[in-house]
């Protein structure tokens, strides 16, 4: 890999710092300037003098506002590249530093100049270009020009810069021109991004590393994996391939700055910044199972790397090589028939390269109909999130564009006959992970025989229908309805599940489901459900008599207040009226203890979309354990809540006629783990050294379902193995919150699990409106949660896991699965064993 010592080649003067602030003479008194008797002839001397300076120090401050204020500049940067058609590449214009690459390059920026100058307003305000690179096809120049743009006119020198391909027409229009000029076309501009060109940069580095055919090169952060990254540097690696082929970057391992403001990676299909050429940016941490591997369009790519001053961190690690156009990967479209099959966007499930455009021609049986079914639909762009056009990134079927991010099987297309075409299209920036469709042939008259057709003709199953779940993706299998006895009859005609009642979330859309809650309105719920007026919260007085309207007043968070069963007891016993105060990055006791042992419950890779359903990412979930049973297979689950010691539930380790649960050498514990005998580097094996049930459990009514292990000796943590966070006696989980349930989907018995780790969003369920949906059976020692969104057909949680519950950059042990349906089936809320209500019980066993 070659490595050139300079940075950005240009390096502008730096622009004087101007006072912008104008500052005006406070008014004067009217009072003391009335007329008096006798003002005297040092009166008036005085007063002349005071006129004059008050006069000349206006004139000074309109003078310096008009004359000086007006020459504060601002350093404006643009990148862009334009193809020379009368020239044909030369290998030592890949040489920056060969006299053919100067000599071109001289040529180049001189036109350039003149390209601005057909413009009054950038003549004016050019410094120079410097060009960055160039690259096959004749030849393409990679350019960086500086402009010094007064204040407020950079808005005006952004428009002209937009439409510097009607400059570059221009000055090649003009008589002038001389013969041996070169010949500009496919320009491109734009706006280089702020945080490229920081004066805070320390250092800049610039490496290029050319592929070639079968070999893998690779290009990282300096010092990874070993040292962290170097503050305040600027890094750009030039990466090309050979023509005829496209570079193929593939990363292994991207550990950053969660704050992409702070460090991040762009990555551009361009040699040089511009910004609408970039295809990806990054920060933060990604779990290896997820892929992170990019094309370019052409046989070019820049990677980019800016850091500030602190927080640094491991860095990168990717491959780099290049694949022939036309591989697979690379290409898309083309004929399909049968009466049914798949296709994807091209890398798939990797991301799509930029500017591609594909075209798949669908022919089924005659007599039959296209139907087209997208299963994953990831067709996002920054800034595109609501847009209805599809101006970016599509898929066009029957004339009708689609784009954004859509659920599963909610993009459907169906033909008149027995063809379709299905059009793809990406534009030049911002890629994502694209399709994957399958087609089949159906019946034109019975689309969707013994099922529901939704009106974007999507088939679901009949029971579906009105049942308060948008199973369509368009809401019409929720359309005029009549509601069971035991749903939510909304007044705008949807049904909604009883147990979203009143649990805070408008579900109905017009708050039918949360109207008659409570105490009504100007009246406050205390947690007792006594009902105090809204002016009595926050008043210093109990009125509700158990401190709840006395909670979260604001205020310093270490103002001590009275303990009551509600407020967070601090280690010198003094109580504060802030709601979970633990861990979350702000010190509330005076003696700094809510934010003691806060070495937990977080997940070290950055979460984002997953493209295989309901698959947790590999380290999404790192307290998450599997309990064997020796010589036999995955039994139950359990939580870290530190190096020695795990929750589980009562139930996974009561005794049945042919296996002793309750002894500690029936089991053995699997931390790290994600796939069901796959067992990597990152996996520990541990042997329990104790099991504790809590001593009150109840078997028959799952009362007090809760169990500890101990491990035979402590494990350390790593990015796969972290102790989720314990939360306080009082820590609040209110209805309505949104958390996740994970496991391997096993029963008790050992029946048919899931491989992956499985995670599924549910959320807490109203107590009253849970234990009257389970006739009566919930004790105050359990909560309920539900699935958030339908589908969900079996269960994918998993006896003694945890129910999760994030709470700003960490994550809280809310319960453990218990009975029921696990992670909550349709309409069958879950039940969990409530972990706040045994804290006192997990410490005195554990000491955590």
């Amino acid at each position: 890999m070659d490595y050139m010592n300079s940075g950005l080649r240009y390096t502008p003067n730096q622009d004087k710092d101007w006072d912008t602030s104008v500052q005006f003479l406070p008014a004067s008194d009217n009072k003391k300037l009335e007329k008096k008797k006798g003002p005297g002839k040092v009166g008036a001397v005085i007063g002349v003098v005071v006129f004059a300076a008050v006069v000349a120090l206006m004139t000074g401050l309109l003078v310096w506002h008009f004359h000086f204020r007006k020459d504060i500049r601002v350093k404006k940067m643009y990148s862009g590249s334009m193809r020379i058609t009368n020239q044909a590449f030369e290998d030592a214009y890949e040489n920056s530093n060969s006299s053919e690459f100067k000599a071109l390059a001289k040529q180049v920026t001189a036109q350039l100049k003149g390209i601005y100058s057909k413009s009054p307003q950038l003549a004016k305000y050019y410094v120079g270009s410097t060009i960055q690179a160039f690259s096959e096809g004749s030849v393409i120049a990679y350019y960086l020009s500086e402009f010094s743009v007064p204040a407020g006119q950079e808005a005006a020198v952004d428009n002209i810069m937009s439409t510097m391909d009607k400059l570059v027409d221009k000055q090649q229009r003009s008589p002038t021109r001389t013969g041996n000029a070169l010949l500009f076309a496919d320009v491109v501009s734009s706006a280089l991004d702020d945080r490229l060109f920081s004066t805070a940069f320390q250092k800049h580095l610039r490496f290029a590393e050319h592929t070639r055919s079968n070999h893998i090169g690779q290009i990282q952060s300096p010092g990874f994996p070993n040292s962290p990254y170097t503050p305040n540097t600027f890094m750009q690696w030039q990466l090309r391939a050979d023509p005829g082929y496209v570079i193929k970057l593939d990363f292994d391992s991207v550990n950053l700055e969660e704050d992409c403001k702070n460090d991040f990676v762009k990555i551009y299909d361009s040699l040089v910044a511009i910004e609408s050429r970039v295809m990806e940016e990054l920060c933060g941490y990604y779990s290896p199972s997820e892929p992170l591997t990019f094309l370019s369009s052409g046989n070019v790519m820049l990677v980019t790397m800016a850091t500030n001053e602190e927080h640094n961190y491991p860095g990168f690690r990717a491959q780099v090589s290049q694949v022939r156009r036309g591989s697979k990967g690379t290409t898309c479209g083309g004929q399909l028939t049968g009466d049914k099959g798949t296709f994807t966007s091209p890398n798939f499930p990797n991301y799509f390269p930029p500017l591609a455009s594909c075209q798949w021609s669908i022919q089924v049986p005659a007599g039959k109909a296209v139907k087209v079914t997208f299963k994953k639909f990831l067709l996002s762009e920054p800034g595109q999130k609501n847009a209805k056009d599809c101006r970016k990134d599509y898929v066009e079927i029957n004339g009708k564009k689609f784009c954004g991010e859509e659920p599963e099987g909610t993009v459907t297309a169906t033909s008149n006959d027995n063809k379709m075409n299905v059009m793809f299209y990406s534009d030049a920036s911002y890629v994502d992970r694209g399709f994957d469709a399958q087609f089949e042939a159906i019946d034109v008259k019975d689309p969707c025989p013994k099922q529901f057709q939704c009106r974007n003709q999507r088939c679901i199953r009949n029971e579906l229908k009105c049942d308060g779940w948008n199973d369509c993706g368009d809401m019409s299998d929720e359309l005029n309805c009549k509601c069971n006895t035991n749903d939510i009859s909304c007044k705008n005609g949807l049904c909604k599940p009883q147990f979203w009642l009143c649990d805070g979330v408008d579900d109905c859309g017009d708050r039918t489901d949360e109207m008659n809650c409570g105490c009504g309105s100007g009246a406050f719920t205390c947690k007792n459900d006594k009902c105090v007026s809204e002016k009595k919260k926050c008043d210093g007085r109990d009125d509700c008599g158990d401190g709840s309207d006395e909670l979260d007043c604001g205020g310093s968070g270490g103002s001590s207040v009275s303990c009551t069963d509600l407020t967070f007891k601090c280690k010198n016993n003094k109580c504060i009226s802030k709601v979970n105060p633990e861990c979350d990055g702000v010190r509330d006791c005076d003696d700094g203890s809510d934010e003691e042992n806060c070495d937990c419950g977080r997940s070290m890779f950055k979460s984002s979309r997953i493209v295989g359903g309901q698959d947790a990412l590999e380290g999404e979930f790192p307290w998450q354990v599997s309990l064997h049973v020796k010589n036999f297979a995955h039994v139950c689950g359990a939580t870290i809540i530190s190096p020695k010691w795990l929750v589980t539930a009562a139930h996974c380790v009561q005794d049945d006629g042919r296996t002793r649960y309750s002894q500690p050498s029936t089991w053995e514990a699997y931390l790290g783990l994600h796939t069901q005998k796959k067992l990597g580097s990152h996996v520990v094996k541990r042997n329990v050294k104790q099991v504790i049930p809590h001593p009150y459990y109840n078997d028959f009514t799952f009362d007090n379902d809760i169990a500890l292990m101990e491990l035979d000796s402590p494990v350390t943590y790593s990015d796969y193995i972290k102790p989720i966070c314990l939360p306080s006696a009082q820590h609040s989980f209110p209805a309505g919150d949104t958390v996740w349930v994970t496991g391997w989907g096993a029963t008790r018995e050992g029946g048919f699990a899931a491989s992956v780790l499985q995670k599924a969003q549910v959320r807490i369920i109203n107590q009253k409106t849970c234990d009257s949906l389970m006739g009566g059976q919930l004790t105050s020692r359990m909560l309920c949660a539900g699935v958030l969104t339908g589908g969900v057909d079996a269960c994918q949680g998993d006896s003694g896991g945890p129910l999760s519950s994030p709470s700003g950059s960490r994550t809280f042990l809310a319960g453990v699965v218990s009975w029921g349906d696990g992670c909550a089936r349709r309409n069958k809320p879950g039940i969990y064993t409530t972990v706040t209500k045994f804290r006192g019980w997990i410490k005195q066993k554990t000491g955590v």
